[in-house]
């Protein structure tokens, strides 16, 4: 039986594990080996770990902090962050991360997916969307660089694009909803939804389990994806790593796709 999977998102900034605000100033909450440990534990479905110094500011990835990450972590890892080539992403993979996740590179260099796709396979790709709402109306734009820079790409457009070029999977990535812990924003997921059959991981909003529930409720088969809301505990933001353990996760996914 297929079931949706739990996917804690970390970032990395000046290597050392933070959480942001609306793609805001940055709050460091511990040390990303340490966290991946924990993680290991509490036997985690996926992991997801973004470099956000790498691609904003034009560094290569941290091939040494991946290989230790790499060398940690018990379960499927992406990672994403300063790649712009096949053969970084290549080298990457080959230190044990099992996917590669692009955002500015794809944006940029939309073909780099094609011959990502060609040497690596197309199980390998994620992409990464970060999304944020048009002040007006029900539409969205693309950013990228850590929401800095806006694209001048169409968002369906690029969807189009991703599908057809060999993406394996889209992570949609909620700029107004980072670390709000308030819930997703469905009309972003049902917008990119309606456009691919990629399988689709949603990022962004997570307060609590009944914003997972409503989440799978709706969408069945889906990656959630959260970062606050695994790193943090209480009203306060206490910095408390968590994750449902088997158990718990057993209930509420199960419960959620009856």
């Amino acid at each position: 039986m297929l079931l949706p999977r739990l996917i804690p998102c970390l970032l990395i900034h000046k290597k050392g594990l933070v959480k942001t605000m609306q793609f805001g100033a940055h709050k460091y909450v511990g040390d990303p080996l340490n966290a991946v440990k924990i993680f290991n534990e509490k036997q985690c479905d996926e992991l997801i770990v973004l470099d956000i110094d790498a691609s904003a500011c034009g560094y290569s990835p941290n091939y040494n902090l991946i290989e230790k990450l790499a060398n940690e972590c018990r379960m499927p890892l992406c990672y994403g962050g300063g790649i712009n080539t096949i053969e970084q992403a290549e080298t990457i993979l080959s230190l044990g991360v099992e996917k590669i996740s692009i955002s500015s590179a794809a944006l940029q260099n939309p073909e780099l997916i094609i011959g990502l796709s060609k040497r690596v396979g197309n199980q390998s790709i994620v992409i990464v969307l970060d999304v944020k709402k048009k002040k007006f109306g029900n539409k969205f734009d693309l950013f990228y660089h850590n929401g800095k820079k806006k694209s001048k790409t169409k968002l369906i457009e690029f969807i189009k694009t991703i599908t057809n070029y060999g993406a394996g999977e889209i992570v949609i990535n909620s700029i107004d909803n980072d670390g709000m812990m308030k819930g997703y924003n469905y009309n972003i997921i049902d917008t990119i939804r309606n456009e691919t059959t990629l399988p689709i991981t949603i990022l962004g909003g997570v307060g609590s389990n009944d914003d997972i529930r409503t989440a799978i409720d709706r969408y069945k088969i889906i990656g959630v994806a959260a970062g606050s809301y695994f790193v943090f505990k209480g009203k306060y933001k206490a910095v408390l790593i968590n994750y449902p353990d088997p158990i718990e996760k057993e209930k509420l996914l199960l419960k959620s796709n009856l």
